[in-house]
């Protein structure tokens, strides 16, 4: 069960058009320390809090008056990629190399506002 998990990840992360996503808030840091510490940051921010996706993405959708099971998909999938890539980013944050993430990621403000976003 376990290989099979992983190969559905693995599968995921490669058919994800990252090239659509943008690039993560660390990656406009001027040092190589700083772009380190920043993806450190990034990585375990969204491995701790990706989760909060599958909550907040259905409840978005409903008060923008959408679909919530539209929303739920998009939730479970930005809980997947962020939780993923927030580990991938934690075990590579040495090399400074960017791993998009959907919505930059798990943020705390919404675009355009100083609201909260999750």
């Amino acid at each position: 069960m376990k290989k099979v998990l992983s190969l559905l990840i693995i599968f995921f992360l490669a058919v994800t058009p990252t090239i659509a996503f943008a690039a993560s808030p660390w990656t406009e840091k001027a040092t190589y320390g700083d772009r380190v510490a920043g993806k450190l940051e990034f990585g375990l921010k969204n491995v701790l809090l990706g989760w909060v996706d599958l909550f907040y993405e259905p409840n978005q959708a409903l008060s923008e008056g959408k679909n919530l099971w539209g929303g739920l998909g998009k939730g479970l999938t930005d809980l997947v990629m962020n939780e993923v890539g927030g580990a991938v980013q934690l075990v590579t944050f040495m090399i400074p190399v960017d791993l998009p993430l959907p919505d930059d990621g798990v943020s705390f403000e919404e675009k355009g506002s100083s609201a909260a976003k999750k």
